[in-house]
């Protein structure tokens, strides 16, 4: 009967501290406490899945229970592996060391059992040690009810918690552990362990496959193993870079870096055209959109720090194709790249069809590749001057201000030619009969309502006035004016009594059906409208629309100083900040 085969992740798994790789401070830890006889009483083990955490807590185990080949020795860092206990651990099948599995183990009763038999001392170990996996998935009263056990545990006694999530263990736990936090492997070291097993294995293999891998395992030696596993399977032990590539879904670096400069050049049909055939030869969207996305970030870094390009780790091709592309890219073309490939990552893997989501990303990003940066667009303004789009005439630009003797933004002397009326005019302004204010208690036109309700602390009075008054004439103790339609129909009974109230005399307010002028609100945007409309026919303005299509100007706020753009602010309206100061 043929042997039972073993995956690689559990062939290979560490059995003593020196397979363990990449936990470094860990390993010299724990064997400064056996040497010195330094123990704590309850150990915490964190890190992401597949970096040693299991494996180490069983490595702690027999070395605290090894008694050597001849059964005569103690504590080692080192544990001899032929010892009964150390066979027994390795196997899990030791009596005294006891696995848990807190995810199918999370009640309360799963702990009062380990808190009944840790009352009890080891049956043929040196110490009873209960290893913890996922504790994180205990619940609140089963950590409640392990704190007193932790805290004050029985001599012969250890803890060795494991967690991938530290952030869920609540602290009254983390405080009565010794923590350690098990790193995250870096591509190199795990593809330097993964040619070492290939060797093991007797399998050839291409050091850019081994790379491939240890990439896609993201820092886990359980995941690059398993992949291994898999390509061992898959390409009949001859582990080469395409093949590998094609397992995985990735595309070929360089026709990524292809890829990335046709679609930062802005050639979107050789783009699609790329990404086709990569497709085709099996490339996934989604890890096709993550490797952009790294691309992005490793030539940003390049850009900053240009010795990163001379990583020896790196092929040398795509070394010297990243320093050009590098070169070539603005910060500010690729800070936007990185942008919009982080959101379209996820529309690309939400998508119902992935391929058309990363198409139209990539159209996206090459469209956005032509479009000059606003930085770069206002340099070429102060360098080259005003440019002015074929549609604009400067001579039927009408001044903002007229009395003005030079252009506030020029500083040079102002169009004497006759104003021409904007495209879009405002709308005419009809203004209610006004009387002197000091003959009418300090009100003379509508907006001097506005004013003193608002000095009162009648805001909404105020707005409705501004909103739903059409005013016909303000006389002395009588105004006269027509409500909108949507006007509240208490609103004359309420501003009569607010006049009659704050003014000294009795107040009349009479509507009519018909007549009146615009409201104030409609006075404001109407002032508005002619503003903005003024300001588009401004060659700058009108320069930065023609360059960003799509773009607009929604509202001008006027600005506090001399060298003012738009002139002085009384030819704006106020705007709902300062009408509310």
């Amino acid at each position: 009967m043929a042997g039972t085969s073993h995956v690689l992740a559990r062939k290979y798994r560490p059995q003593v501290f020196s397979d363990l790789i990449g936990q470094e401070a860990l390993v010299r830890t724990i064997t400064n406490a056996i040497a010195t006889n330094r123990l704590a009483h309850a150990y915490m083990l964190t890190g992401i899945r597949g970096v040693g955490k299991t494996s180490s807590a069983r490595i702690i185990a027999k070395g605290l229970n090894c008694t050597g080949p001849d059964g005569k020795g103690g504590m080692t860092p080192n544990p001899c592996g032929q010892c009964q206990n150390c066979r027994d651990i390795a196997n899990d099948a030791h009596i005294d060391v006891i696995e848990i599995d807190a995810a199918s183990n999370t009640g309360v009763d799963n702990v009062r059992e380990i808190i009944d038999g840790a009352k009890y001392n080891p049956v043929s170990a040196r110490f009873k040690i209960y290893i913890i996996d996922e504790v994180h998935m205990l619940s609140k009263q089963a950590f409640n009810a392990l704190l007193k056990t932790l805290e004050e545990p029985p001599e012969r006694i250890k803890f060795i918690f494991a967690t991938t999530e530290i952030r869920k263990v609540p602290i009254t736990i983390l405080s009565r552990c010794q923590r350690f936090d098990l790193r995250r492997l870096d591509e190199q070291q795990l593809a330097d362990h993964l040619a070492h097993i290939a060797q093991m294995e007797n399998t050839t293999f291409e050091p850019e496959a081994l790379q491939l891998l240890a990439r896609a395992g993201d820092g886990s030696v359980r995941d690059s193993l398993s992949l291994m596993d898999q390509a061992m399977t898959q390409l009949d032990n001859n582990l080469t870079a395409d093949g590998v590539r094609h397992m995985l879904g990735l595309a070929d670096r360089t026709v990524l870096f292809d890829l990335y400069d046709t679609m930062m050049k802005g050639d979107i049909a050789g783009a699609l055209q790329t990404l086709d055939a990569q497709y085709d030869c099996g490339a996934d969207p989604f890890v096709l959109t993550q490797d952009l996305l790294e691309l992005t970030h490793w030539l940003t870094r390049i850009k900053i720090v240009p010795t990163l390009a001379d990583d020896v780790t790196v092929p040398e091709a795509e070394r010297k194709r990243g320093k050009q592309m590098a070169e070539q890219l603005s910060m500010a073309s690729l800070t936007s790249a990185w942008q919009m490939l982080l959101k379209g990552l996820t529309e690309v893997k939400n998508a119902d069809f992935p391929l058309k989501a990363l198409e139209m990303l990539i159209i996206r990003l090459a469209y956005m590749a032509d479009l000059p940066a606003p930085a770069q667009l206002v340099e070429d303004i102060k360098k080259n001057g005003l440019a002015t789009p074929p549609s604009v005439n400067p001579t039927i630009i009408r001044p903002i201000d007229p009395t003005q003797t030079t252009h506030p933004a020029t500083n040079q002397p102002a169009t004497t030619a006759t104003p021409i009326p904007t495209t879009q005019s405002a709308p005419s302004i009809a203004k209610a009969t006004e009387v002197p204010a000091n003959t009418n208690g300090g009100i003379g036109q509508l907006s001097d309502v506005v004013t003193l309700a608002r000095a009162k602390g009648e805001r909404m009075l105020a707005f409705q006035v501004e909103s739903y008054i059409r005013p016909v004439s303000v006389q002395p103790g009588l105004i006269k004016c027509v409500l909108t339609p949507d006007a509240p129909r208490s609103l004359c009974q309420q501003l009569s009594q607010f006049l009659t109230a704050h003014t000294g005399r009795e107040w009349i307010v009479q509507t009519q059906v018909s007549g009146g002028s615009q409201t104030l609100q409609e006075v404001k945007e109407a002032k508005q409208n002619a503003v903005v409309a003024d300001l588009k026919q401004t060659p700058i303005i009108a320069g930065i629309l023609a360059a960003f299509p799509g773009s607009k100007v929604e509202k001008v706020k006027p600005i506090k100083s001399e060298d003012s753009f738009i002139g002085e602010e009384d030819n704006l309206p106020p705007t709902d900040e300062e009408t509310d100061d």
